[in-house]
């Protein structure tokens, strides 16, 4: 039998859109979200799905369907159908986290294939970054036709990135923000993902603020325009309309609904010119991970995580 290009999609659209396109191979669908949440260092154990089971419930108040994962990862068991890996993910935080946690799955099941990278991001002509999906017929398959072939050293530094991200200690990150790689956007993701936790001046993490500046410099109709907002201007987050709409209600606190706008209160206004640090004020129970968002504050000085004096576990 002859052997076929398998390959990892960070979603449906996108595997929809390279099935439009005739591009052969199979297709694998990723189906998780891992930037948020606990997470184990062997993925889709029976500890990782029942920690992601409870996160979603919790914050989210929807049942995780682990039938449909585990069809979908069904075809690794298969390592022998397949002549490489060719995995499809984009420039932000959301898709590197999923795109770390897969390459540690392929060393778990002792995927041994050459692995390929088809990342977007930056495109000529263009003064935003791109996601894979907002690529033109002919951008989608020029990125693809000029896909790298991940190292060794690259997949060690992917696997390394994913364990410390399941650890307690995120500040190991650090020395990868500066690692030479395959993986052009892997820096700023980290940069992102440290600037998540609350500043420790503010409480405010770098989302969080960013929010509040868009209301306070925008004239913001409704939720639905601000999220509208949030999803054009959020940098390396790569955040969707579901978490997004979640931390706008959790910041509720700092803005006023009016008949047609919304603006900063006065809580909002001391937040945002770093008078008041409002750590508590937030529903900071979020994990990364595996640490609690509230364990630790990002000092800007220090460039570096240090542990909360104020958490109690």
């Amino acid at each position: 039998m002859e052997k076929k290009i398998l390959h990892i999609t960070n979603g449906s659209v996108l595997t929809n859109f390279l099935n439009e396109l005739k591009v052969e191979g199979e297709f694998l669908t990723w189906q998780a979200m891992l930037c948020e949440g606990p997470t184990t260092e062997k993925v889709f154990s029976e500890e990782f799905l029942e920690l992601r089971r409870v996160h979603f419930k919790d914050f989210y108040d929807v049942e995780v369907d682990n039938e449909l994962i585990e069809s979908e990862l069904e075809k690794l068991n298969h390592p022998d159908d397949y002549s490489e890996i060719v995995l499809w993910f984009e420039y932000d935080l959301f898709c590197h986290l999923n795109m770390v946690a897969i390459i540690s799955l392929l060393k778990q099941k002792k995927l041994n294939l050459p692995v390929y990278l088809v990342c977007s991001g930056r495109v000529k002509g263009s003064k935003t970054l791109k996601g894979l999906s907002e690529l033109s017929s002919e951008q989608l398959l020029a990125h693809y036709k000029n896909k790298v072939r991940l190292t060794e050293e690259d997949l060690e530094l992917a696997r390394n990135v994913w364990s410390i991200y399941c650890g307690i200690d995120h500040n190991l990150l650090k020395p990868l923000i500066v690692k030479s790689s395959s993986f052009n956007y892997l820096s700023n993701c980290l940069k992102a993902h440290l600037e998540r936790f609350p500043d420790s001046i503010s409480g405010l993490n770098d989302l969080e603020k960013n929010i509040l500046e868009i209301i306070h410099k925008n004239k913001i109709t409704s939720k639905n325009h601000l999220l509208g907002y949030i999803l054009n201007y959020q940098g390396f987050f790569g955040y969707g309309d579901f978490q997004l709409t979640r931390i706008i209600d959790e910041l509720n606190v700092f803005y006023a609904i009016k008949e047609d706008h919304i603006e900063l209160n006065r809580v909002g206004y001391l937040a945002l010119e770093n008078q008041l640090n409002c750590a508590d004020k937030i529903e900071n129970h979020m994990m990364y991970g595996g640490v609690k968002k509230a364990a630790f504050y990002f000092s800007r000085s220090e460039n570096k995580l240090i542990k909360s004096v104020h958490y109690d576990d």
